[in-house]
Parts: structure tokens; C-alpha cells; sequence
């Protein structure tokens, strides 16, 4: 099978969720691992992963360097962060490949998404990124054109627009690198946003694009027969933080899509992900799941995490 695997930004962390060099190398060297088993069983892997810390660095730097240089723009931070953790997937993957006996190339691609420059949250920007900061620290960067808001007792805190992914523009080159051999990274942190302009030419904009959604549209772009994301718990969870939890296991469409409709997962943190794997089996009939990073090769073949079936499809025993 063709595996579309997400990467939640705490697989590019320790434990406790520090993204110092060294600790983005060896989780690199553990998601390396499943990616290299599943090779091993046939499937044909393409990755995706989410760079929340590794952006949040970088706006630090620019925060502290505000007064002296400009800020780098926020689609330059995507960009940056997209080739530095896809330099670090690769050679961690390599290492796994050579030490297994994998004949197996790798290639990253800086991966451009286009959104809609007329999307609502161009105009009234609420996704919070970075951290909070003092008044007086946050007028220089609002003298750069940034915006920030007065989130009280906790200071200032930057929001930007985090708007619909539309089309993966780079999707045919990843297509060409997996038709060639290669084990591609792509679409890092839901893809660097870009605008069409009056000219038909493409620039970036200021904006995160969630990557749980980025991935499911990756996924269909590139054919994917399934779609793994993994992250920081095992199951998604009905009634989460409840006196009844319920762990989903296996669950058909229209049943996540009820419970998502109801409020059932948060928007900051599941809400995306059973939105992604809810986008992906309507739009090509195949099953998708959400897993702990631990539980990647099983989830493939649908014996761990919430595994989520079209409503027509055979396999899955909806709960």
C-alpha cells in the first residue's frame, strides 16, 4: 500500500517536548524506525510532519532580534523549518535503511500550499502562535506589521490567519520523486501559504495552515491508499476528560462525523485530526487512522489506534 504517514509535531521532540537539536535528531532516529519496518513489509511511504516548536524557535529568535533586524516572515520560518526537519528525516532514515539493508532513496520537498487570499481569517486573524509577551515587546513587533493581542494577565500573544489549504502545488513533484524511487518528505507543517495574485504569479502570506488538514489533502493528491496520523495518544477518545471515556477503535464515517459535529474533539488539538481522517475516507473510500507514534505499523494494517472506515467499506467494525 501507499502509506501517507503524519508526523504530530511532538514526534520531533523528547518527551517532554523540548526541540533542542539533539533531541530532534534522536526522535528522528525513533519515527526512522516504523517508517523503515513498514518499508521492510512493501509499503510505499510518503511523510508529512507537523513543525509547531520548530517555529516557535524561530520566532523567538525574531522576537529578541526585532530591534536590531527585521523578522524573518512567517511563510520564510514554514520554508526553513521544512528543509531543516526534512535534512533530519532523511538522514535518519538513511541510517535506519543501511543498518536494515534497505535499498531506499530520500528526498525532501519545500512544499508550497495555496490558500485563498480573500479567506475569512485574512481579515479577522485568531489562530495564537509563539509566546506571550510584555506590552512593550510586543510594539516592536506590531511596528513590523504584525499582529498581536492583549491576552491579559499573561501579556501579549501574536494571531495569525490559518486558512483553508485549497491545492497542494507541489503535489506533481512528489509524485515524480515516488514514481522514481524515491521515500519523499513533503507538505512539512501543512505546506508553506501561498496566494495567487492579479498577475498569476504566487507569493507567500503570513498564515499557518493546520497540517492535520494539509495531510489529508496531500494524501489524496499523491494517492495514498491510507492515511496515518500519529501523535502523542493511542486512541481518539469519546466523552475525553469525562468520568466515561470511551476509546475509539474501529468506527465508520458518518458515526466520528456525528460525534465531531457534536463537540466531541477539541479544535486546538483532536478536532483537526479526525477532521483530516473524515476528509480523506470521503474523498477516496479508503480507511484512515490516528495513532500513537508507537503503534504506526499496526495502525497500517488496521490493529491499533482509531481506525476510521468509509461507510461503504468492508473492513472496519464500527463501534
Amino acid at each position: 500500500m501507499r502509506v501517507l504517514l503524519a508526523l504530530g509535531g511532538n514526534a520531533m521532540t523528547n518527551a517532554e517536548g523540548r526541540a533542542r537539536p539533539e533531541d530532534q535528531i534522536a526522535a528522528a532516529a525513533t519515527a526512522a524506525r516504523a517508517v523503515a519496518e513498514l518499508v521492510q513489509d512493501g509499503h510505499e511511504v510518503v511523510i508529512t510532519h507537523g513543525n509547531g516548536p520548530q517555529v516557535g524557535n524561530l520566532l523567538v529568535k525574531n522576537e529578541l532580534a526585532a530591534a536590531v533586524v527585521p523578522p524573518v516572515p512567517l511563510d520564510w520560518c514554514g520554508a526553513q523549518t521544512q528543509a531543516t526537519l526534512g535534512f533530519v528525516l532523511m538522514n535518519a532514515l538513511e541510517a535506519e535503511f543501511a543498518m536494515r539493508g534497505v535499498q531506499r532513496r530520500t528526498a525532501t520537498v519545500v512544499t508550497r500550499t495555496l490558500v485563498a487570499w480573500d479567506d475569512p481569517g485574512f481579515v479577522h486573524p485568531t489562530k495564537p502562535i509563539g509566546r506571550y509577551l510584555a506590552a512593550d515587546e510586543a510594539a516592536v513587533l506590531i511596528e513590523h506589521g504584525e499582529t498581536w493581542e492583549d491576552r491579559g494577565v499573561k501579556g501579549w500573544r501574536r494571531v495569525v490567519a490559518s486558512p483553508e489549504p485549497l491545492e497542494i502545488v507541489d503535489a506533481p513533484a512528489v509524485v515524480a520523486l515516488i514514481g522514481a524511487g524515491f521515500l519523499v518528505i513533503a507538505n512539512g507543517g501543512g505546506g508553506v501559504p501561498v496566494v495567487v495574485d492579479a498577475d498569476g504569479a504566487l507569493h507567500g502570506v503570513e498564515a499557518v495552515i493546520d497540517k492535520d488538514l494539509g495531510a489529508a489533502l496531500l494524501a489524496q493528491r499523491v494517492g495514498a491508499d491510507v492515511l496515518v496520523i500519529a501523535t502523542d495518544v493511542p486512541h481518539v477518545v469519546e466523552g475525553y476528560d469525562t468520568p466515561d471515556p470511551r476509546p475509539l477503535h474501529h468506527v465508520r464515517q458518518r458515526r466520528l462525523r456525528e460525534l465531531a459535529d457534536r463537540g466531541e474533539f477539541a479544535a486546538g488539538s483532536m478536532g483537526p485530526k479526525v477532521e483530516a481522517v473524515l476528509r480523506f475516507t470521503a474523498a477516496t473510500g479508503s480507511h484512515a487512522a490516528i495513532c500513537a507514534l508507537s503503534d504506526i505499523v499496526e495502525a497500517v494494517d488496521g490493529t491499533a489506534g482509531t481506525v476510521v472506515a468509509a461507510d461503504d467499506e468492508s473492513t472496519a467494525v464500527e463501534i
